[in-house]
Formats: structure tokens, C-alpha cells, sequence
């Protein structure tokens, strides 16, 4: 291939893989926002809430693994595929176990939702496989920005479908399995070379173990992980307690959201929740036109850095009111720590492994991180429900960001501060033997 003709290749795949962002990625944003408020509706128990939420993490953390060691044998595409057909079977099936109140069936698909997530979280590591290294942060933000579509057009869908059923948000999952048939065509149009198998007697590089054992990579995990885990505990926790603290923040001690009609909490949901979790979401993403450019000018540690500020400024917001201002402003803030956090993380750690250890270290990955999620997001429910008022659950929430905040702050800070104190993401992939 020519010097002329990589940028070409690889700016073609962002294309698409920005395109899958944004109109794939939409049913995220539709199941994230809907899944605690329709599992409040047929779940056996309030603290059952957010269990649809956590099994689509939980999916996800379980299929990553397998689903990397499948793309790094038979290539991207079949690996986005196989998630495409598992994210519309999900969503069907959550619909329909919504549709006769069956919450086991709700989970399932659910959980058959979190196989697409987990397809969906390596479109960022797709942008860099033909990306040269001056381009890999760009186009790993530039994918990631695509996100942004998809944040407008998830809710909207919601909005337009949520009482276009007998059942409230049944039309939504509809609306969600059908962006899966439409989206899988567009993997036609990557251009993605199957991984080289090494040789007999060629090196397949480094163990897991050794892969933990490199600085980079083991920061890198660990800034991921707590970025989209305390990004997830917080989300999770939102609609609730907005609708708990009647819009406001006049906190309404008596209100039973588990005993309110169906038409009462669409009409609840529908409004200021929703308008919170769209700024969210639309912070999340908006950065990421620019976010490839700061950590190649700026660094990818600064840059993480500032992200984990932003998460914790997020919380300071939080716990300071439970004011309607309060809440937009606090979820901006988490959006942009999430984005520096994870997309630095992702950079870090996209530029520390060679090409015969990307399906290992990539699903292992992924496999930490959404198990954190995973766990963020169980807790996310328990905590909302752990003190004697709706205001109580949401301080409780966010003063549990505190002791991850400080385990990733301190470990990126032991990172800039040994030899190879700023990796260079824009140089060509490191030693495999980069030891601490």
C-alpha cells in the first residue's frame, strides 16, 4: 500500500464507522434513557429498576473477550455483523417482554442488547487499525463523535414512539431493532484487512499478564474503566432522581414512582429526565471534533487528566443542590470528563500493543472496563435506594465517585512521573518488551 493511499483507506473507515456511530448507536441512548423507567414499570421490586441497564453492561462485559478474539481471527466485519443481528434481536425481545409484562424476558433481551454494546465499543479501535500513527487519536475522536448523531436522534425516537403502542416505550424498541436492519449495510463499506497469523515460530506476543505489566496499558484500563463506570453510575441514576425530586428539586418525601400509572410516568419521563440525559449525552460526544487534536498537541495524559477533573467537578455540582440547573449542569460535566477520560484512555491504549496482541489486549479491555460498568450500574439502583429520601440516594451516588476518582487520578500520576513520563501517541507502535 502507498503513503498516499493508507490516509485514503483509513479516512474511508472512520467515514463509516462514524455513520455506524451515529445511526446504530442510537438505540444506546433509546435503551439507556427508557430501560430504568420501563423496568420500573413490570420489575417485582424498586431496586430491580435499573437491572435491564446493568444486563445490557453486563452483555457486554461477557461477550467482549470472545467477540475480539472472533474479529482478530475473521475481521471487523463479522465481528460488527454478528453485533447488529444481536442488538435487533435484543431489542425485540425487551419489547415484547415489556408488552406482556415479563420482566425475566425484559432482561434477556437486555442481555442479548449488551452484544451489540460490545460490538459498538471497538468501532473506536476499528478507526485506528488503518490509521497511520499521526492520525489515530483523530480518528479515534472523529468515531466517537459520531455519538453526537446519535444522541440527537435516540431521544427524539423516544419522544416519537414512546405512546405509539398500548404499552408505554414498546414502540421505542421497536424503533431500535429496526435501526439495526437499517445499519448493517453500511459494514459493507469497510475496507479492513483480516489480522496477519503469525508464522511458525514467529513471536504472538505478550501474555495477558505481561500486557498488565506494561505501564501504559495498565493505566490505560484503569482511566477507562473508572471513567465509564462513575459516567454510568451517574447516568443510570439520573432519570430517577430527577423524577424523584419533581423537576425542580422540590423534594416530594411521599411520591411512589412503583405506584403511579403508566400514563403518569410517561409524562414525567418525557419531559425535563429526558432533556437532562439529551444535554448529557450530547456533552459526551460534542467534544470528540476536537479531542484527537488536544492530545496530539497537548498530551494523552493531560488530557486524561483533565477528564478525571471533570468527573469529579461533576459530582461537586451534584451534591451542591438538587435544583433542575444543577442536574443539566452536573451531566455536561460528566459528558466531557467521560469524553477526555475515555477517548485518552482509548488513545493510550491503542498505541501500546502491537497488531498480533490486539484482539488479546483489546477484549481484555473491555472486559475490565464494562465489568466495572456493569458493576457501576447494579450499584446505581442500590444507592438511589439507600437512604430515606430520593435527595439522599442521589448524594449517596455521587460521594461513591470519590475513592475511584482518586485510585485513577493516582495512577496517572505514577505514570507521568516515571521515565516515559508522556507516551507519544503519534509515534508508531512500541516495543512489545516497554516494561515499568
Amino acid at each position: 500500500m502507498s503513503d498516499t493511499a493508507a490516509p485514503s483507506r483509513a479516512r474511508r473507515n472512520v467515514a463509516v464507522l462514524v455513520a455506524a456511530q451515529a445511526i446504530l448507536g442510537a438505540q444506546m441512548p433509546i435503551l439507556f434513557v427508557i430501560g430504568g423507567l420501563a423496568g420500573q414499570m413490570i420489575a417485582p421490586s424498586p431496586l430491580l429498576a435499573t437491572m435491564a441497564i446493568s444486563l445490557i453492561v453486563f452483555g457486554s462485559m461477557t461477550t467482549a473477550p470472545w467477540l475480539s478474539a472472533l474479529m482478530q481471527r475473521h475481521g471487523r466485519r463479522a465481528g460488527f455483523v454478528l453485533g447488529t443481528a444481536a442488538g435487533a434481536a435484543g431489542a425485540a425481545t425487551a419489547g415484547y417482554g415489556l408488552w406482556i409484562a415479563s420482566f425475566p424476558l425484559f432482561l434477556v433481551g437486555s442481555y442479548l442488547s449488551g452484544i451489540y454494546m460490545s460490538a459498538q465499543g471497538f468501532y473506536r479501535f476499528a478507526a485506528a487499525d488503518t490509521a497511520t500513527a499521526e492520525f489515530r487519536a483523530r480518528a479515534i475522536s472523529y468515531v466517537m463523535a459520531g455519538g453526537l448523531v446519535s444522541a440527537l436522534i435516540g431521544p427524539q425516537l423516544v419522544r416519537a414512539t414512546s405512546e405509539a403502542m398500548v404499552v408505554p416505550f414498546v414502540g421505542s424498541y421497536v424503533a431500535a431493532a429496526a435501526l439495526n436492519l437499517v445499519g448493517v449495510f453500511l459494514f459493507a463499506f469497510l475496507d479492513l484487512p483480516k489480522p496477519r497469523e503469525p508464522a511458525e515460530g514467529e513471536a504472538r506476543g505478550r501474555t495477558r499478564r505481561e500486557l498488565l505489566r506494561d505501564p501504559r496499558i495498565a493505566v490505560a484500563i484503569i482511566c477507562a474503566a473508572v471513567s465509564y463506570a462513575l459516567m454510568n453510575l451517574m447516568m443510570t441514576s439520573t432519570p430517577l432522581a430527577v423524577v424523584g425530586c419533581g423537576f425542580g428539586g422540590e423534594l416530594l418525601p411521599d411520591r411512589d414512582l412503583s405506584g403511579m400509572s403508566r400514563d403518569s410516568l410517561r409524562d414525567l419521563f418525557v419531559g425535563h429526565s429526558s432533556n437532562v440525559v439529551s444535554a448529557h449525552v450530547i456533552a459526551m460526544f460534542a467534544p470528540s471534533f476536537i479531542t484527537g487534536t488536544l492530545i496530539n498537541r497537548f498530551g494523552v495524559t493531560r488530557i486524561m487528566g483533565l477528564g478525571l477533573a471533570l468527573l469529579a467537578l461533576a459530582g461537586v455540582v451534584a451534591l451542591s443542590g438538587v435544583e433542575l440547573t444543577q442536574f443539566f449542569i452536573a451531566l455536561v460535566f460528566l459528558g466531557f470528563g467521560w469524553n477526555f477520560g475515555f477517548i485518552g484512555a482509548t488513545t493510550l491504549l491503542a498505541s501500546s500493543h502491537a497488531d498480533s496482541e490486539r484482539g488479546r489486549v483489546q477484549g481484555m479491555n473491555d472486559f475490565i472496563v464494562f465489568g466495572c460498568v456493569t458493576v457501576a450500574s447494579l450499584a446505581s439502583g442500590a444507592l438511589m435506594n439507600s437512604g430515606d429520601s430520593v435527595v439522599a440516594g442521589w448524594h449517596a451516588v455521587n460521594l461513591a465517585m470519590i475513592p475511584f476518582l482518586t485510585l485513577a487520578g493516582g495512577a496517572l500520576i505514577w505514570l507521568m512521573l516515571k521515565p516515559e513520563a508522556e507516551p507519544d501517541v503519534t509515534a508508531d507502535r512500541p516495543p512489545p518488551a516497554f516494561r515499568g
